[in-house]
């Protein structure tokens, strides 16, 4: 039979468990994404307790591990989750999802706030997220070293992404948003990178003509961006790091 070659990526917890961001794969014609893995832990064991919790994403987008690879695909072995700039244009922007690695402006939310409001929009609903001091829920398989913190403080977030995956899943939570409550003017701007206490890693902004349908946006925004959007938070404390999150949702949720 032929033989396809693929591009295996790893990240957070198991790029550290692997020691490798990819893996060059040879696979028979026909393989899946199932048999990816499998090849993937042959070459690293450490990572096969992690499997009850994956998600997988073929060429950028969520696909289920029976799925049929192709020459030259790129396949994603997403674990769990914590939870580009907009074209320039005349006037307020319709939508910004961006992904930024330095720090937020402290005018971040007015900033944004200008780049997608107009006259008609009554309610501009602001998310902030923050870094705190007190630790989070540890991601499966990282419960030894939480314990290991327990009782201690976080002195920073660490936050990875499969970037280009990131924004096209931003760009769907966006899409989901605009036919759910009728609101457009949406920015969803994530940092990348360490975050230390008290600065922000997330802003959410809607703008709507009605304070309803913008409160409900933004809160779809940032729940769903934490749901299923493949960035992680690491937790840095003074002597380690603790990885974040649940088993990343592959759907949007019921209407």
């Amino acid at each position: 039979m032929s033989v396809i070659r693929v591009r295996a990526r790893l990240f957070a917890v198991q790029r550290e468990l692997a020691g490798t961001r990819e893996v060059a794969l040879e696979l028979t014609e026909g393989g899946t994404i199932d048999d990816a893995w499998r090849v993937v832990v042959e070459r690293h064991p450490v990572l096969a307790p992690g499997r009850p919790y994956l998600r997988f994403a073929r060429n950028g987008d969520y696909a289920e591990a029976m799925t049929v690879l192709a020459d030259g695909d790129e396949v994603a072995f997403i674990p769990p989750v914590s939870g580009g700039a907009a074209d320039p244009t005349e006037g307020p922007q319709v939508r910004i999802l961006e992904l930024h690695e330095a720090p937020f402006p402290a005018t971040i939310v007015a900033d944004l706030e200008a780049r997608l409001a107009t006259p008609g929009d009554g309610a501009v609903v602001a998310f902030v997220g923050r870094t705190r001091v007190t630790p989070g829920t540890p991601a499966p398989g990282q419960e030894v070293e939480a314990a290991r913190h327990a009782g201690r403080s976080v002195d920073a977030l660490d936050y990875e992404a499969h970037e280009t995956m990131a924004l096209r899943v931003l760009a769907q939570i966006a899409d989901e948003i605009a036919a759910r409550f009728d609101v457009v003017r949406l920015a969803i701007v994530h940092r990348l990178g360490p975050v230390p206490l008290g600065e922000p890693s997330i802003v959410v902004v809607a703008a709507a003509a009605h304070r309803d349908a913008a409160f409900a946006a933004a809160r779809y925004a940032i729940d769903e961006t934490k749901a299923r959007a493949p960035i992680w938070k690491a937790e840095r404390f003074a002597d380690g790091h603790v990885w974040i999150g649940a088993p990343a949702r592959t759907e949007a949720p019921d209407a």
